[in-house]
Parts: structure tokens; sequence; C-alpha cells
């Protein structure tokens, strides 16, 4: 429970507060201050009540050695007792107690813990017959404001148990008693008193700080522990813990898909599963060879159900504690496929932004060459040379595309991507280009187009678009075989997506090709770039659309599937 900020003025001045509930915690409610507040009250009452019943057996023992005491110091310490046992063992009499309960006089939770201490420990202190001094019971409620009240609060408490053996000493004078000695005595108590009052409010103000501090550090270790959690699981990298007897601690969500593991993470062996038995070699080859694991790198080939190994990187690191404490180790895995895909990638960037500047510098002389050539062109009009001029002029714009297909799929460039009419871009670039290679456009000849429906949208660069369909089509012009309707294209949507589809019968694509499919200078033709196929995936990449190859399901023919994405529905 937490103290209502409100209401300062219960507390008295910043000055005098010392109370470790009070002053050490925010005003907000904080679970652990409450905590703590109802710890301590409780072991103060069990403590309340050890002591009832250590006064009751005092007065037993006392009757039985020597003379029984007196009815009211009996009746007293039994009242005591009592009210002391009851209150600590039934809770519904500390219903509503907190540390705001313990920081005003007034409240009724202070005067049944404390309040009748003083009380009851006075009356018992003046009125006892036998002399004996009674002046010590009082560290108990001093102690208890000075731990539970403000320091005001708590000063306040230790005035009154000295006022209570001040007094019970000018009781013994008007009694005809020499007070001499118990004036003494009730000074020294007093003193004793006050020093007990601020070295306990001190201590539990410093407790309190202490606590405070833990438990933001706790907090901050939790959020911190969140935050690696978080980071790990979404990791692409599969990160595995294990203990020196192979036993998994944890695993990522990647390591999980890397290593094929169901189940829980504390029932999860290493050496439990034959296919993980190269990860317990490498494990226990690291462990022989001794040192931290730094730096090492191991490649294991763990077995599938397809009867395929599966290549995986090892890179082991090992935690060592404190002595006596348990070594861990911690295995990063990576799949060999994806690290040479990247390498391969970067490459290709590489050489992306080389070819670029290459071909930017190109661009000029060709310009200059195509020039001059035209100009000698006109002069030998009609001679034998003219031929030789037509030959220049051929590979020139030979060169011009492979320039411009180099500078389309540089790095750098800004897709203009936005929403069109497919099935007409479609419609009409199948057309342009039977037109220009001399293609029968209906249904009869080569060449089949179908369409799912007018106005299919999606969202691509139009220009590209016409670009990805023309090479796509001299692909399939150049290794379709003979006759009609020997290359098919079809445009139709497909879930959240339109899907375009080049068909061209014919023998299957080897599988050694395949793989080279969409490399940048790979053909299978002397005289080809071996772009064409590269840059229709680059541009796919570009505009959020995917590019992929397949074997139609009859067997009968090569594909190539773009998946468009299409615009969000527009709404009223």
């Amino acid at each position: 429970m937490s103290v209502d900020a409100t209401r300062p003025t219960d507390l008295g001045p910043p000055s005098v507060r010392g109370n470790w509930f009070v002053d050490a915690l925010p005003p907000e409610p904080v679970d652990g201050g409450s905590a703590s507040f109802e710890r301590l009250y409780r072991a103060f009452l069990s403590a309340r009540a050890a002591l009832g019943l250590a006064l009751i057996g005092a007065q037993l023992i006392a009757a039985v050695l020597s003379t029984p005491p007196a009815r009211s110091t009996l009746a007293l310490s039994a009242s005591y007792a009592v009210a002391a046992v009851a209150l600590w063992l039934f809770p519904p009499l500390r219903h509503g107690v907190s540390a705001r309960s313990f920081a005003r006089i007034s409240s009724p939770h202070w005067w049944a813990a404390i309040g009748l201490d003083l009380v009851l420990f006075g009356v018992l202190h003046a009125l006892d017959p036998s002399g004996v001094n009674y002046g010590a019971l009082f560290v108990m409620p001093v102690l208890m404001a000075a731990v539970l009240s403000p320091r005001l609060l708590a000063l306040a408490t230790a005035a009154m148990a000295t006022l209570g053996l001040l007094v019970a000493a000018g009781w013994s004078l008007l009694s005809g008693v020499d007070v001499g000695l118990k004036t003494t005595q009730a000074g020294l108590v007093g003193s004793g008193l006050f020093a007990v009052s601020l070295l306990a409010g001190e201590l539990s103000a410093r407790l309190a700080r202490e606590e405070k501090a833990a438990r933001g550090s706790l907090a901050l270790a939790r959020q911190q522990e969140q935050l690696n959690r978080l980071v790990i699981d979404e990791m692409q990298e599969g990160v595995l813990v294990v203990d020196r007897r192979g036993r998994v601690r944890a695993m990522n969500p990647a390591a999980r898909a890397l290593l094929g593991a169901t189940g829980g993470e504390l029932s999860w062996q290493l050496r439990g599963r034959a296919d993980w038995q190269p990860l317990v070699q490498a494990l226990e080859q690291v462990h022989a060879q001794g040192g931290d694991g730094a730096g090492t790198e191991i490649d294991v080939s763990l077995p599938v159900e397809s009867g395929v190994a599966h290549s995986l990187r090892l890179r082991l690191r090992f935690t060592r504690q404190r002595e006596g404490s348990e070594e861990l180790c911690v295995l990063f895995v990576e799949d060999n496929r994806e690290l040479l895909a990247r390498t391969r990638q970067e490459k290709l960037a590489a050489m992306g932004r080389v070819s670029a500047g290459i071909a930017h510098e190109i661009r000029n002389p060709l310009a200059a060459i195509a020039q001059a050539n035209a100009l000698i062109a006109e002069d030998v009009a009609g001679m034998r040379a003219e031929e030789l001029t037509r030959m220049v002029a051929s590979n020139v714009q030979r060169l011009k595309r492979l320039v411009d297909d180099v500078t389309e799929v540089a790095p750098g460039v800004r897709p203009d991507t936005q929403a069109l009419d497919a099935s007409a871009i479609v419609r009409q670039g199948a057309e342009e280009w039977c037109r220009i290679n001399d293609v029968a456009p209906d249904g009869s000849g080569r060449l089949v187009l179908r369409i799912a429906a007018p106005g299919l949208r999606a969202l691509f660069d139009a220009e590209h678009l016409r670009r990805i369909l023309v090479n796509l089509l001299d692909n399939a012009h150049r290794h379709a075989e003979a006759g009609a309707g020997a290359i098919r294209v079809t445009l139709e949507p497909e879930g959240d997506t339109l899907v375009l589809v080049v068909r061209s019968a014919g023998a299957p694509v080897p599988a050694e090709v395949e793989r080279h499919l969409f490399e940048p200078f790979f053909s299978t033709r002397s005289r080809g770039s071996g772009l064409g196929l590269y840059i229709c995936r680059e541009l796919c990449e570009r505009h959020g659309a995917r590019i992929d190859f397949r074997r139609a399901a009859d067997g009968a023919a090569n594909e190539f599937i773009v998946r468009l994405r299409t615009p969000e529905p527009e709404t009223a």
C-alpha cells in the first residue's frame, strides 16, 4: 500500500519525516512497498503477542517462586496479552491498515498497536506495588513507531514514553518514597528510547532507499531481459544455449526451424536425437580444445527426412561465471545456403554498381560511333561499304540496348510504382510484340492471349511491366516449339494478387540451367547478354512483385509466373 500524496500536512514537514514507507516510496501505489509494510507490521504484531505471553509467564513464575503478583498487575498483563494476540490472530481487526494509518496520531490503527502499549506499559510501571521496573517494555512501541511512522511522530512516541516514566517517578514521590533513583532511571531509559527511535528511523530509511533502488534495478533488469528476448526471438540467426550435459537451456524460433525442434525447451537433449549428433561432436571438439570458443566456426551437416543433408555453420561461445557456477555454451546457427545467397547478392550488388558506372562511360563514345557511322553511310550509299556501315549500326544498337539494360537495374534508382490498367498494358504489349516479330495476334497463331477481364489493376510501372512482358515473350519465342498456340499469355486475379503467366511449350529446362536462370550475364546463346531474366527479377522486386519459374503441371511446357500487387479497393 502507498501513501496519499495529496495530504502532505498529515506527515509533517520534510525535515522531520522518517517513515520508511511514507518517505522512501513514490506517491503512486507500489506493490513492493505495500508488501514490505505488511510484512514488517505482521512481524511487530507477532512480537507484541510474544511479549504479552511473556508478561503472563513472568507473573506466573513470580507467583510460584515468591509472592503472588498484585491483581491489578496480573489484570493489566492479561489484558495486554489478550489484545496483542487477538490483533495478531484475527486479520479483520487489521482491515484497512496501511503506511498512511501510522502517519497520523489520530488513526485507530496507531492507537491499537502503539498507543495501547504506551498506556498499558505506563500504568503497569506506575501502579505495580512490587517496584519492578517495566521501563524496558517501552522499547516495543518506540521501535514500532520509529519503523512504521514518520520521524516526528516517532520522536513524539519516545517523548510520551519518557513522560510516562517521569510521571511514574513523580507518583512514587507522592507515596513518600525516595524518588532519586527512579528519576535517574527514568531519565536514562528515556534517553535510550530517543536514541533507539533515531537510530531505528535512520536504519529503516536507509533500508527503504536500498529497497527502492533494488526494485528499480529489478524493473530495469526485467525490461532488459524482455528486450533481449525480443531481439533474440526476432533474429534470423539461430541461437542455442547448451550446458555441459548436452541439455538445451534455450532456443529461439530461428534455431527451432533450422534444427526441426519440437516440444518444451527443458526437455530437449542434444544427445537424445540421432540427427543432432553432429552438433554434439562439434561441441565436444571445442570443449576438448579448451579456450572460450572465440573465433571458432564449424560446418556440420544434419540429415533431414528427404535424405539430403542440411548444411549449417556453427559459431560457439562459452560463458564462464564465477568459480563453482555452471558453464554454458552459446551456439549461433546459420544456414549455409542463406550465407551463400547473401554473399552472392552482395557480389551482384557490387557488380551492378560497377557495371552501371561503366555503362555510363560507354554512352558518350557509343553515341559518337553511331553518329560517325551515319555520316559514313551517307557517303557510301550504293557502294559495297554500305553493308559494313549497316553491320556497325546493328552492333551499336546492340551495345546501346546492353547499356540501357545495365543502367535500368542500377542500384539506387527509385521505383515509380502506381496503380495502372494491367489488362490494357498486357494486351497492347502483346500486340506490339506480335507486329515486330511477325506473329499472328489472333488465337490461331503462335501466340494465344487470355485476359480474364478488362480493367484488371496492378501496382507497377507501365514501361517496366511492358519490358518484362517483352523479355518473357522473346525468351518463349526462342525456346518454344513450332506450332499454333505454342506461346500462351494469361492474366487473371488470384486472391489479392494479379498473376501474369507466360507459357512456352517445349522441352523442360535442364536442372543445371534452371539454377542460374535469374543470374546476370548467364545465357545459353552465344550472342545473348544474359540480362533479360535478371532484369525481370530486379524490376519485379523493385515494385514489390515476384517472378518464378516452374514446369507446367501437364509437363508439356515451361512457365514464368509474375505475381503483381493489386491496389486497395476504393471505399465509398
